[in-house]
């Protein structure tokens, strides 16, 4: 494992939260040229007034996990503020991995961007969730390096 510093990971927003939700979301990917991807990313959620990025890590390389037969993954943790209630914010992300070449083919396959919410707070507390579509905070974040490493950048 290895981490890798770039023009917009890691970066701190001079801006306060101005909206009501915060989340934590890790990204991740293994397929194609996942940093430029991640700039693009970036530069989306910046230049999208429904968003602002309060902070974010370094990217990590790290293995795979579940199925092994594939290439190492970067990932790393964005901080983003907006008006968009949960799961609301869940569609947008959605929307976005689509965007960036997203296939669902099986559990834990290769992919272009995976987006996962990590946590969510509103400005009086930190929330949880446990419906069909999403589990807050992530069920397994705890467990992965490919959360807790970048996490330790976010403060």
């Amino acid at each position: 494992m290895s981490l890798i510093f770039s023009n917009h990971f890691p970066y701190k927003s001079i801006q306060n939260a101005k909206y009501k939700y915060t989340y934590i979301i890790g990204i991740g990917g293994n397929i194609g040229n996942v940093k430029l991807r991640f700039d693009m990313l970036f530069k989306n959620l910046f230049n999208n007034n429904k968003f602002t990025i309060l902070q974010t890590s370094p990217l990590l390389i790290n293995p795979p996990f579940g199925y092994l037969e594939q290439d190492d993954f970067i990932n790393g943790i964005m901080q983003i503020n907006t008006s968009l209630p949960l799961l609301k914010f869940l569609k947008s992300m959605q929307k976005l991995e689509l965007r960036y070449g997203r296939k669902r083919s099986f559990k834990d396959a290769p992919r272009t961007l995976d987006i996962d919410i990590i946590f969510a707070k509103n400005k009086q507390k930190t929330l949880s969730i446990n419906h069909k579509d999403l589990i807050i905070p992530h069920p397994s974040w705890k467990q992965r390096e490919s959360v807790t490493i970048p996490l330790e950048y976010i403060k």
